[in-house]
C-alpha cells in the first residue's frame, strides 16, 4: 500500500491524517497516511527515512516549509514564488518535486462559496509566509486590485514588488490603510491570540466577503468584525485546510477528492 505522511513539529494537532484517510476511503485509493514528528533540527533526515520506508509523497507543515523548498530537485512556480513547499512528490527517477497548494486551497474555498474574484478589490492582511503563499493563485484570478497591508510597511511593499509582474498588487503599512474592498483576507497571526488587526479605516463593500485563514472552536475577532460590518460571508480557514489537502491528494493520485463530506465531518468536530 502506498505511504504518505505529514511532517511537522509539533504535529499531534494535525487534522491531515483524518482528512487524507477520508479522501482515500471516498475515492477508493489504496494508501495509508500518518503524521511524523520531526526534530526541529532533523527535518531532512525525517524525509530521507520516510522515503527509504517507501514513502511516495508528503505534506509539510510548520516550521519546515522553507526547509522543504531547499530539499527539492524541482519546484512548481507556485512553490518558487511562495518561497515555501507544503507538498512533496517523488517521481519515478527519484527526483523530489515540491509544490505549494495553500493558495489553491484558499481560492477553491472562495469559489465553493460562489464568491467572484475576477475584478474584485482584495485586501490581504499580513506579509509573512502565509500571505506570500496565496498571492500568485489570487492574482491568477485577475482581481481589479490587490492590496497587501502589514504593520511594517516595507515588508508589504517588498512582497507586492515581488509579485507585481503577475497583476495589480501594491503594498502599504497598516497605519496608512484605508478604502473599500470586496474581499478582506486575514493572513496575520492576530486571531491565534484573540486580537484584531487595525481595520478602523477599512470598509467592506456591499455584499462583501471576509476570510480568516485561521480557524477555531468559535468565531475569531476578525470574523466578528466582518459580520458587524455587513459581510455576506465571514469564513474561517477550515475550508482552505481541506482545499489545500485535496489539491495535494490530486497531485499524488491523479484524482480530485470530494471536499464537502470532509468539511461536514470537521465542522461537526469543531462544533
Amino acid at each position: 500500500m502506498d505511504k504518505y505522511a505529514v511532517i511537522g513539529h509539533p504535529i499531534e494537532h494535525s487534522k491531515s491524517p483524518l482528512i487524507h484517510s477520508e479522501f482515500a476511503r471516498l475515492t477508493g485509493q489504496p494508501l495509508e497516511y500518518h503524521a511524523i514528528l520531526a526534530p526541529k533540527a532533523g527535518f531532512a533526515d525525517a524525509v530521507k527515512q520516510f522515503r527509504q520506508a517507501g514513502g511516495k509523497g508528503a505534506n509539510v507543515t510548520l516550521p519546515f516549509k522553507e526547509e522543504a523548498l531547499a530539499l527539492c530537485d524541482e519546484l512548481s512556480e507556485r512553490a518558487r514564488r511562495a518561497g515555501a513547499v507544503n507538498t512533496l512528490i517523488w517521481n519515478d527517477d527519484e527526483r523530489l518535486l515540491g509544490d505549494n497548494t495553500d493558495g489553491l486551497g484558499l481560492v477553491s474555498d472562495l469559489k465553493r462559496h460562489a464568491y467572484p474574484l475576477r475584478d474584485a478589490r482584495i485586501l490581504l492582511l499580513g506579509a509573512g509566509g502565509v500571505a506570500r503563499g496565496v498571492l500568485l493563485p489570487l492574482l491568477s484570478e485577475r482581481p481589479k486590485r490587490l492590496v497587501v497591508a502589514n504593520r511594517t510597511a516595507h515588508k508589504a511593499e517588498r512582497l507586492a514588488a515581488d509579485f507585481s509582474s503577475f497583476g495589480p498588487v501594491t503594498g502599504v503599512g497598516l497605519e496608512n490603510l484605508d478604502g473599500t474592498f470586496d474581499l478582506v483576507i486575514n493572513g496575520t497571526s492576530a486571531s491565534l491570540s484573540g486580537k484584531l488587526p487595525d481595520l478602523h479605516r477599512v470598509k467592506l463593500a456591499e455584499d462583501g466577503c471576509a476570510y480568516d485563514m485561521a480557524y477555531g472552536d468559535s468565531l475569531t475577532p476578525f470574523q466578528c468584525w466582518a459580520l458587524e460590518n455587513g459581510a455576506r460571508h465571514a469564513l474561517s480557514g477550515l475550508g482552505m485546510l481541506v482545499g489545500q489537502a485535496a489539491e495535494s491528494f490530486a497531485l499524488w493520485r491523479g484524482v480530485h477528492p470530494p471536499i464537502e463530506p470532509i468539511l461536514e465531518l470537521l465542522q461537526g468536530e469543531v462544533e
